[in-house]
């Protein structure tokens, strides 16, 4: 009876894996697809002048512009300063953002000293600080690196910050009882479960420190995809400014799921015991 109740159950289990795989594929499919469309429908509306191929440019067309670019020994020169701006800030934002959102847990005094300050700060567009930050570290990278630190790092500690807050307090009580310091509290307690929160923070500061780049180079680089599309636009070479767009999104994107696979090696290394 026990055999037969196990291989009802095995069957069972065979086909729910098998529906999962299925609908995986179809989420997938339908990613794909609703691409492809995109950009045939793009291009089939510029060549039959839906949309103005000189506004709006077409797949094609961008296209060749990469491939110009690349001819050139251009295209990497301005994604290597982009992605090395990116990396930098968002590094050492996501670090720093962390750290004090630790501390503001560890000190519920210092939290509530700091805590109108932070929502100012989360609620000024950082955009404001530009002429600022150029006065302060120059006309160059380095300014472009601490406008996309400060996006990544505020809005680190705001998320990083919550998630330790929502950590229920029982735990927390039992390993009181038994004796365990405010260390052992954390390291046990609050950051394992806190862990899914700091990577959505993560997910939320890739996009962050994207936009600080771009903005810092709209403003003072004389390098990188924002400084392209600038030109592009200030020059009305609009392919230049779509080319240098759609880049732009496969980087972000590649970025991401980078972030997103982290995620995923470390949800493995939770269920299978650290």
């Amino acid at each position: 009876m026990m055999k037969q109740n196990d291989a009802a159950f095995s069957a069972e289990h065979r086909q729910y894996i098998a529906r999962l795989n299925r609908s995986r594929r179809g989420i997938k499919l339908a990613r794909w697809l609703i691409l492809i469309v995109f950009i045939a429908l793009w291009e089939l509306f510029a060549r039959v002048g839906i949309i103005d191929p000189f506004i709006g440019s077409s797949p094609v067309r961008v296209a060749e512009t990469i491939a110009r670019l690349y001819s050139g020994g251009e295209l990497f020169l301005h994604i290597g300063i982009t992605l090395y701006e990116t990396v930098l800030g968002f590094v050492l934002g996501t670090a720093a953002g962390t750290l004090i959102a630790v501390a503001l847990w560890w000190s519920p005094a210092l939290n509530r000293v700091l805590d109108p300050y932070l929502v100012v700060l989360n609620a000024l567009p950082k955009i404001a600080l530009g002429p600022i930050l150029i006065v302060w570290f120059g006309a160059g990278i380095t300014s472009i690196i601490v406008m996309a630190l400060l996006i990544s790092f505020v809005v680190t500690i705001m998320s990083v910050l919550a998630g330790f807050n929502e950590i229920t307090g029982e735990k927390q009580l039992l390993m009181k009882t038994l004796g365990a310091s405010k260390l052992q509290i954390f390291t046990m307690v609050v950051l394992p479960a806190s862990l899914p929160t700091i990577m959505n923070a993560l997910k939320i500061s890739v996009g962050m420190s994207w936009v600080g780049v771009i903005v810092g180079e709209y403003l003072v680089s004389k390098a990188g995809l924002g400084y392209l599309i600038v030109y592009g636009g200030q020059v009305f070479k609009l392919d230049l400014v779509m080319a240098s767009i759609v880049v732009l999104c496969l980087l972000a994107a590649l970025m991401y799921y980078g972030v997103a696979y982290m995620e995923k090696k470390l949800v493995k290394w939770r269920m299978h015991g650290g």
